[in-house]
């Protein structure tokens, strides 16, 4: 019997009719994309379950915990250190973006050239259609781009608990240590929100939960080296979309079990595309549930999507911290020294980034890179002149895209990226 969610829905304050519709797009959209693939993994089931109740069962599962006492920690950006949350028995979820929503309604409040994913966020709380946001004890917003920055300004007028975390913008000894006094001020806010002393102990266990998703997803693009490609960049996105919403463990667990499918997969040569079908590395802005147009034109123009260089991919979950220190300042350290790494476009100089990226190209064995920008992004769509000029000079093949979520450039993307796939073949 099918659950009924509207009262839980209508508790949290959605728009039932716009939320209805968005659910009903969504459904259509994932069976057109994912559902039509053909022989997909059989763990993936695990994946289309949580999708089918990303705003139904999960969204339960959080209220439930609160009332038991675990607050929900709501999260734009990978630089929110989920080992902290995790240290006071709290969840850390994704927030939504990745769509356009109430577009009328956000152009009211920020400018029509802010970027697409901050529209997105945007949107989805204007149109009351996000049940996380509203179900978030705490939003975390965090000073990445000039645009977040200035947006949380407005956001904090439409909601009563919007924390804001500073970053650096260079890699420096000053930038490191802003970057320990945000993370140091985070832990006391957590600790306040939920009543729970942080210690050395507690801290470790966070570490070792946020630790076991990573090494999970790890392995799991570990196989995608392999030609054939034991699994589609469609289905391995979607591991990556769900992993900023699921129950950790339960995350864990399943992609390991999807893991174990693909290693066999990988010995008996079987793959979801014929063996020496063109292989793309996916490079740039995040992208979050739904956004699937370009990965979904690339996988039907005839390539396979073998890694994602991305904030939803393993810009995200590229390294681990290390839970072996004794005390909390220690570990603290540790938690620091792995965000500390991460490449992200507002750092300046970002000379990493670009070693990452053929480093990624080298280890999945790619044939070529497509840079995905969002529309008035600056730092990636700044960033990837270089990228495609660097990539080029070293004879990897580069593609250089710039969109949004609409599905008016639908054609003309295509024919951009059947004639890369061409040139790479």
């Amino acid at each position: 019997m099918e659950a009924n969610y509207e009262p839980m829905w209508e508790s949290l304050g959605l728009d039932l009719a716009a939320h209805d519709e968005l659910l009903r797009i969504l459904g259509k959209g994932y069976s057109d994309v994912f559902l039509s693939q053909e022989n997909r993994p059989k763990g993936m089931s695990y994946f289309d379950f949580v999708m089918s109740e990303v705003h139904g069962l999960r969204v339960k599962e959080l209220i439930d915990g609160q009332k038991e006492g675990r607050k929900v920690i709501g999260s734009f950006c990978v630089f929110v250190p989920e080992e902290i949350v995790r240290a006071a028995d709290a969840t850390l979820v994704g927030l939504c973006t990745g769509a356009d929503f109430a577009t009328d309604e956000v152009d009211e409040l920020l400018p029509r050239n802010t970027c697409a994913l901050i529209k997105s966020a945007f949107g989805f709380k204007l149109g009351k259609v996000c049940p996380y946001i509203e179900t978030a004890d705490m939003l975390v917003g965090e000073n990445t781009c000039d645009g977040k920055k200035k947006s949380y300004e407005v956001l904090g007028g439409l909601v009563d608990n919007l924390y804001v975390m500073d970053l650096p913008q260079t890699k420096s000894p000053e930038g490191r240590a802003l970057m320990r006094a945000e993370y140091v001020r985070f832990r006391d806010a957590i600790e306040e929100l939920t009543g729970i002393t942080i210690d050395a102990e507690r801290l470790r266990k966070g570490i070792g939960i946020a630790n076991d998703k990573r090494r999970a997803i790890h392995r799991l693009n570990s196989f995608r080296s392999a030609d054939p490609a034991p699994i589609s960049g469609l289905d391995a996105l979607l591991a990556n979309q769900v992993y900023f919403y699921d129950d950790p463990a339960r995350f864990s667990e399943s992609v390991n079990k999807i893991s174990d499918e693909l290693e066999q997969r990988v010995q008996k040569g079987e793959g979801v595309f014929p063996e020496g079908t063109p292989r793309i590395l996916m490079s740039g802005c995040p992208m979050a549930v739904p956004n699937w147009k370009v990965p979904w034109i690339v996988e039907t123009s005839g390539a396979v999507i073998v890694g994602e260089e991305s904030c939803v991919g393993e810009r995200g979950t590229r390294n681990l911290a290390d839970d072996s220190r004794n005390t909390i300042d220690e570990l603290m350290e540790s938690i620091l020294d792995r965000y500390f790494q991460i490449d992200c476009a507002v750092f300046t100089p970002n000379l990493e980034r670009q070693r990452h990226i053929e480093e990624m190209y080298k280890r999945y064995n790619a044939d070529g890179v497509i840079h995905y920008g969002l529309q008035f992004c600056q730092p990636y769509q700044f960033e990837s002149m270089n990228v495609e000029a660097n990539l080029e000079k070293k004879g990897i093949p580069t593609l250089r895209i710039d969109t949004d979520y609409s599905m008016e450039d639908i054609g003309q993307l295509k024919t951009r990226i059947e004639a890369f796939i061409e040139r790479i073949s």
